[in-house]
């Protein structure tokens, strides 16, 4: 299945939380979207890898994504070497994207930062015939996605572009709110250790926090992208 977009996060809910409401707009576009998720999160502060697992294909199925996949990586230990590397340009490859979505460049979790330079370079070296790689026991043609595009997650970072996410907002928090282990729940939160989002008035900071990038753009709703290489425009009409 040749996809148009793939989307990668090094923990389920990454691509979520930060870009959910991008998917959502090209998929009613008549794109076809999926999302790749590299560990289970199982370092996580709250819940477990299996639970996060089950949160995310539910996400998936709010989101009317193609494919969501996991690769098993290990959360916190994985590593940008030859292993990893031909892991993630295996499914580049299986995929054949136009456009990749990865981690913020820098972020207060060290993961985000160590994904997304393993998700760049994995685009670049895929697109090598020389680096061999299978699927299902047969050879894989090299692919190089035609541009790759970081999304923002918890670190206030200047984004690049913006992307309007209006009509999709109501959607994108249905799919954040699967991932129901990771939130406050007055019922239940006596029990269960402090984390960075599990506070009482995270979601709506979190709302807030698309108003903010969308009113640089005189959007209502907005998520913001940085990239490694500066696109192009056919004209200056093409942009708001």
């Amino acid at each position: 299945m040749k996809l148009d977009i793939l989307a990668f996060g090094v923990h389920p809910d990454d691509v979520d939380f930060s870009c959910a409401g991008t998917l959502l707009k090209h998929i009613e576009l008549g794109k076809k979207v999926g999302i790749i998720d590299l560990t289970a999160g199982e370092k996580g502060t709250r819940g477990s890898g299996s639970l996060r697992l089950k949160e995310a294909q539910k996400a998936a199925e709010i989101l009317g994504v193609e494919i969501r996949e996991n690769l098993g990586f290990e959360d916190a230990f994985f590593s940008i070497d030859k292993e990893h590397i031909l892991k993630v340009i295996a499914c580049i490859r299986k995929y054949q994207p136009e456009i990749v979505l990865a981690n913020a460049i820098r972020d207060r979790h060290p993961d985000h930062g160590r994904a997304a330079k393993l998700l760049y370079d994995a685009c670049f070296y895929s697109g090598l015939v020389k680096i061999e790689t299978t699927s299902d026991g047969k050879s894989q043609d090299a692919w190089r996605p035609k541009a790759v595009y970081h999304y923002i997650q918890d670190r206030d970072i200047k984004p690049d572009f913006l992307v309007d996410i209006t009509p999709y907002f109501d959607k994108k928090m249905e799919a954040v709110l699967a991932f129901s282990s990771q939130f406050f729940n007055e019922k239940t939160d006596k029990e269960m250790p402090e984390s960075p989002i599990a506070f009482k008035g995270f979601i709506d900071m979190f709302k807030g926090r698309s108003g903010h990038y969308g009113r640089e753009a005189n959007f209502e709703k907005a998520e913001g992208f940085t990239v490694e290489r500066i696109p192009g425009i056919k004209n200056l009409f093409d942009l708001i």
